[in-house]
């Protein structure tokens, strides 16, 4: 398959013998808790992808990125889901050290050292709370000398027993009283900070989505990221960056576990020439939805207006996945499913993304009224 075989050759740039690694491994090993995945994808420079080069990484741009995860998702579809926390993370963090004085020397020399060390980021900004707003935190700080003292939970949280650092969303008081959000860089080997199982479902099982618990975490003033008098669009624009990215490469990833299926059905040449049509066709008008997005992002859209833009490729893409897999599952036929659980698995496996925030429901009118001329203002 002509587009998937473009991202494979753009993630074999950038993880040299990644794919190969992962394709040695059976596909239930790669899917199962304790899977070496993430491992793997340590241990083949994964970690610099959205990195600048100036801090060691790989610095590549929003296509690229978008094509590279789709490469990841059409073999392990909980690694894709995985990283995609460690790579937005690092997106909106890097997008901040690039602007003079947005990020303390502190902040700096950690993110500095992410590369060299090949950390690992997991996310605390997207709670998976029903109805509740996925930008409320759901960890508290209280103010103690020097810094502040974190209570609460993170959970799912993916990369949980792999991460280096926590990036999690809490609550500050303002200059004049008021909770504002900002956001604290936790060491994962912080005193006061646990995993716990959370993840019971077999399907995306290796994304190490269990509960990270905070109790009493200390978490120095340094390593806190929040608005300034002369900076109040600080913690705006890593919401904003944030979206973006997550929603572009969460989205790649699931569109490759639905490419690999696909690709299959084109490798057997099962079902007739209009069948394979059919499928390839929408197959590749969802990839364009993202690659137009993710263009549209490395030529500058930004701000609310991106975020925009990806929800929309987001949402179409996710109304086709499902109906993609279905139908390449029907047509790799019945045998096919009796004799191994792979393909149903990856079927299964697309699931999820209907379950990322905000959902469809929550982003509907919110979205109507961005297109109708107004802010958008999600919840």
């Amino acid at each position: 398959m002509r587009s998937l075989d473009v991202a494979r050759e753009v993630s074999e740039r950038y993880h040299p013998g990644l794919a190969k690694a992962l394709g040695e491994l059976p596909y239930a090993e790669r899917e199962a808790p304790g899977s070496p995945v993430i491992d793997l994808f340590r241990r083949h420079g994964g970690v610099g992808l959205l990195i600048p080069a100036e801090y060691g990484g790989l610095g590549a741009d929003p296509l690229e990125a978008v094509r590279a995860q789709r490469a990841l998702g059409a073999l392990s579809p909980s690694l894709a889901a995985a990283v995609t926390m460690h790579h937005f993370t690092a997106a909106m963090l890097y997008a901040l050290a690039d602007g003079p004085g947005r990020l303390t020397a502190e902040q700096l020399e950690l993110l500095h050292g992410v590369v060299p060390e090949q950390r690992l980021m997991a996310s605390g900004w997207a709670e998976g709370r029903t109805q509740q707003n996925i930008l409320t935190p759901a960890v508290t700080a209280d103010r103690v000398p020097h810094g502040y003292r974190l209570n609460g939970s993170k959970k799912p949280c993916s990369l949980a027993r792999s991460m280096d650092l926590l990036t999690a969303s809490i609550a500050v008081p303002g200059d004049d009283g008021t909770p504002e959000l900002a956001l604290a860089l936790v060491r994962a080997d912080t005193p006061g900070l646990s995993v716990h199982p959370f993840w019971g479902n077999d399907v995306l099982a290796a994304a190490e989505s269990d509960e990270v618990q905070l109790s009493a975490v200390f978490v120095p003033e340094e390593l806190v990221i929040r608005t300034a008098a002369d900076d109040p669009d600080r913690i705006e624009d890593l919401q904003n960056a944030g979206f973006a990215w997550f929603e572009l490469l969460i989205s790649a990833g699931y569109l490759g576990a639905a490419s690999g299926l696909v690709e299959e059905v084109l490798r057997r040449d099962r079902g007739g020439v209009a069948d394979r049509a059919e499928l390839v066709l929408r197959t590749e008008a969802a990839a364009a939805l993202l690659e137009g997005a993710a263009r549209a992002v490395a030529d500058g859209v930004s701000g609310e207006e991106a975020v925009a833009q990806v929800l929309v490729a987001r949402y179409a893409v996710q109304r086709d996945l499902t109906a993609i897999a279905d139908q390449a599952l029907e047509l790799l036929g019945g045998l096919d499913f009796i004799r191994s659980s792979d393909h149903s698995r990856t079927a299964i496996a697309l699931r999820p993304l209907a379950f990322h925030p905000p959902s469809r429901a929550a982003a509907a009118g919110p979205l109507l009224s961005y297109l109708s001329g107004d802010p958008l203002v999600l919840s």
